[in-house]
C-alpha cells in the first residue's frame, strides 16, 4: 500500500513525531549539557543569599541558630571569624543536628558566650589566610572565589557579641552534581525510548482520529450538487467539523436550487422566448418576400417586429432581474424608508404612465409609516401589482392603491375590480410562471409575482392575496414597521 505522505493523517502524525523530538532534544540539552551550569548558578545564587540574610541579622540574639538553620537547609559552610582569624561561631549542614541530640542528653543545654565555637566542630578552611587577604584588599567589603569546585563567598558583618566588625565566610560545594549525570543519562536513555514509542503511537492514533472525519468530510464534498446526494457526517467530534458538514449541507442545497431553476428557467422560458422570436422571424421574412414593395404593409410588419422585440427585451429583463433576487440573501444594509411617501409617489407615476389607457388610480395612504429596506426594490415591487392590477382591472379602469399601519406592520394593498381569482388558485398566483402556463394571464413572462414575492421576503415581509369571482382581486404586501 502506498504511503500517502501528503495526507492530512500523515501530516499530522509527523507534526507529532517532530514536536516529540524536540521536547527530548530540549530535555537531554537541560539535563546533561546545561545541568552543570544551571546547578553551579543555583548553588552561587543560595550561598549569596544565605550571606546577605545571615549580614541583615547579625545582631539578632538568635543569629546562631538562624545561621546552623541556613547552613543544614542549603548545605553550606559557615565561619564567623575576627579580622585576627578567631572563630566566633562556625556551622555546617550537621550542626543543628548535632545539636539536638545534646540537648536531648542534657535538657538544660544553652549556647554561653563562651562557647560559641559549638564544640569546634571544624577547624579553618587551608585557603581561609588567602580569603582574608582578598576581603581585606577589596573595595566594597565583599570577596568571591573558587577553589577545587568550591564556591566562597565572604564580606564584613556586624556580629551580635562584638563591637568589632567580624568576617563572614560562606562555602558550598558546585561540583555535587557531575557525580548524578552519569545516572541522570541512563535514565533519561530509557525514559526517552519509552517515551518515544509510547509518543509515536498516540500520536498515530491521534493523527487517525482527526483525519476520519476530514476524509469523510472530502468525500461528502465530492457529492456536492448531485441528486443523490445522502453522504452522512457522524457529528460531535468537533464544532468546526459540525460547522463545515453543516454549510456543505447548505451549500448542496444551494446548488440544487440553482440548478432546478436553471432547468425550469430553460424549459419554461424557452417556451416564452419562441414565441416573439418566431414572429419576428416571420414578419422579417413578409418584409422581404412579400411586402417590401408595399410601403403601408412594409410599416405595418416592422411595428410587429419592433412590438415583439421590445416584449422579448422585457421578458429578458424579468428573467435577469428575478435571477439577481433570488441570488442575493438577507442584508444589512437597508435603509429607514418613509413607505408613504414611497407608495404615493409610485401611484402618482403609474397613473400617469397609464393616462393613455385610461387607467385611474384611488389611493388611500396613511403618513409617516416607515419601513427598512432597500427604496428601488420596494417600488419595483409596487408596480409590479400595480401593472398586473391595471392589466386585470377589467372595464372599469380603475385600481386602487392603499397603506395602513396594523399592528406594527405596514399593510400595502393593490385591488383591481377584474373578474377575480378562483380560491384554488391563490396560492399558486405567486409561483414562476403560473400566469403564462396556467392562467393565460397577460403578462409578460409570468414572474411579475414571483419577484413580488422575492423583493418581500427579502424585506422580511409576507405577501398575500384575496379574491371574489366577479368582483375583482386584493393583493396584499405586509412589512414589519420601523420605529
Amino acid at each position: 500500500m502506498r504511503l500517502k505522505t501528503r495526507s492530512f493523517g500523515f501530516r499530522l502524525w509527523s507534526y507529532f513525531a517532530i514536536f516529540t523530538a524536540l521536547i527530548f532534544t530540549v530535555l537531554w540539552l537541560l539535563q546533561t549539557v546545561f545541568l552543570q551550569g544551571f546547578y553551579d548558578s543555583m548553588i552561587i545564587k543560595n550561598t549569596q543569599s544565605v550571606a546577605k540574610g545571615i549580614a541583615a541579622n547579625g545582631k539578632n540574639e538568635n543569629i546562631n541558630d538562624e545561621i546552623d538553620e541556613l547552613a543544614h537547609k542549603n548545605s553550606v559552610l559557615i565561619f564567623i571569624t575576627d579580622i585576627d582569624s578567631n572563630i566566633l561561631y562556625s556551622s555546617d549542614e550537621f550542626n543543628g543536628m548535632r545539636k539536638k541530640e545534646f540537648s536531648s542528653e542534657n535538657s538544660e543545654f544553652k549556647i554561653k558566650k563562651s562557647d560559641k565555637h559549638s564544640g569546634g566542630y571544624r577547624s579553618l578552611p587551608e585557603e581561609y589566610d588567602d580569603f582574608l587577604k582578598k576581603l581585606l584588599a577589596s573595595d566594597d567589603g565583599t570577596v568571591e572565589f573558587y577553589s577545587d569546585n568550591y564556591y566562597v563567598y565572604g564580606s564584613y558583618i556586624d556580629y551580635y557579641d562584638t563591637e568589632e566588625k567580624a568576617v563572614l565566610y560562606v562555602g558550598a560545594v558546585i561540583d555535587a552534581v557531575g557525580a548524578s549525570v552519569t545516572i541522570i543519562s541512563m535514565q533519561l536513555v530509557w525514559v526517552t525510548i519509552l517515551s518515544v514509542v509510547v509518543g509515536f503511537v498516540l500520536s498515530w492514533f491521534i493523527a487517525r482520529r482527526f483525519s476520519v472525519p476530514v476524509a469523510h468530510l472530502s468525500e461528502k464534498a465530492k457529492l456536492l450538487g448531485e441528486k443523490d446526494y445522502s453522504a452522512e457526517f457522524k457529528k460531535g467530534f468537533c464544532t468546526e467539523l459540525d460547522d463545515l458538514s453543516d454549510t456543505l449541507d447548505r451549500t448542496n442545497r444551494k446548488l440544487n436550487e440553482s440548478r432546478d431553476f436553471q432547468m425550469e428557467l430553460l424549459a419554461n422560458v424557452s417556451h416564452d422566448l419562441r414565441t416573439p422570436l418566431t414572429m419576428i422571424k416571420g414578419y422579417a421574412e413578409m418584409i422581404r418576400d412579400i411586402s417590401w414593395e408595399d410601403e403601408k404593409q412594409c410599416g405595418e410588419d416592422v411595428a410587429v417586429i419592433i412590438k415583439e422585440a421590445d416584449r422579448l427585451t422585457a421578458l429578458v429583463n424579468e428573467i435577469m432581474e428575478y435571477s439577481e433576487l433570488k441570488s442575493e440573501g438577507m442584508t444589512d444594509e437597508f435603509e429607514k424608508i418613509d413607505i408613504s411617501q414611497l407608495v404615493n409617489r409610485a401611484a402618482v407615476s403609474f397613473e400617469n404612465l397609464k393616462k393613455p389607457e385610461g387607467i385611474i388610480v384611488e389611493k388611500d395612504i396613511e403618513e409617516n409609516i416607515f419601513v427598512n429596506g432597500n427604496e428601488s426594490r420596494l417600488e419595483r415591487a409596487l408596480y409590479n401589482l400595480m401593472d398586473n392590477a391595471a392589466r386585470h382591472t377589467g372595464d372599469s379602469r380603475k385600481i386602487k392603491i392603499s397603506l395602513v399601519c396594523e399592528n406594527d406592520r405596514a399593510v400595502i394593498s393593490v385591488t383591481d375590480y377584474g373578474s377575480g381569482i378562483p380560491e384554488n388558485e391563490l396560492e399558486n398566483i405567486w409561483d414562476r410562471y403560473y400566469t403564462t402556463r396556467m392562467r393565460k394571464g397577460k403578462g409578460v413572462s409570468g414572474l411579475g409575482l414571483a419577484i413580488v414575492r422575492q423583493i418581500t421576503e427579502l424585506h422580511r415581509g409576507v405577501c398575500y392575496a384575496r379574491s371574489k369571482p366577479d368582483k375583482g382581486s386584493t393583493f396584499i404586501i405586509e412589512l414589519p414597521c420601523s420605529v
